[in-house]
């Protein structure tokens, strides 16, 4: 039986999925897009279940190109946003809110203020992120989240 990877890349706009054979040749590629949402100026969510359905689709689409049978997958990988924040209820595994975006700017000020304290190398080493203290650091993004 031929074996095959899975590969995943649950991006910002979309997620794609990948089938591999053992040459790491593509056999099938497919791409479901989702909805972006802007709930005010300099704010970007994604609905936590939209990106699960486009990525539930993209891998059932990719493997129907293929003509593949999940028994036939020897790997997945899986690549996302990194630094986009979400956080989900540990109960009933629903999201507690949407996830918030890389590019999201709403915690701006709180990064701001973070800087004019010094915290910088704190944050680079905490973090392992290379450049300056960004809106993308997770942290201020959970704080926004969980009403803390």
């Amino acid at each position: 039986m031929a074996r095959y990877v899975l590969a995943i890349d649950q991006g910002t706009t979309g997620s794609t999925a990948l089938v591999l054979d053992q040459r790491l040749s593509v056999k099938a590629k497919a791409n479901v897009e989702f909805r972006q949402i802007f709930p005010k100026p300099g704010w970007v969510e994604h609905d936590l279940d939209d990106i699960w359905t486009a990525t539930l689709k993209a891998i059932a689409a990719a493997m129907r190109q293929a003509s593949i049978k999940p028994a036939e997958l020897q790997a997945i990988g899986i690549t996302n946003q990194r630094e986009t924040t979400l956080l989900w209820d540990r109960h009933s595994g629903r999201p507690i809110h949407n996830a918030i975006v890389w590019q999201d700017r709403r915690t701006a000020d709180l990064c701001n203020e973070l800087k004019a304290k010094g915290k910088e190398p704190w944050i680079r080493e905490k973090t392992g992120l290379g450049r300056r203290t960004a809106t993308s650091v997770s942290a201020p993004s959970i704080r926004r989240c969980s009403g803390s």
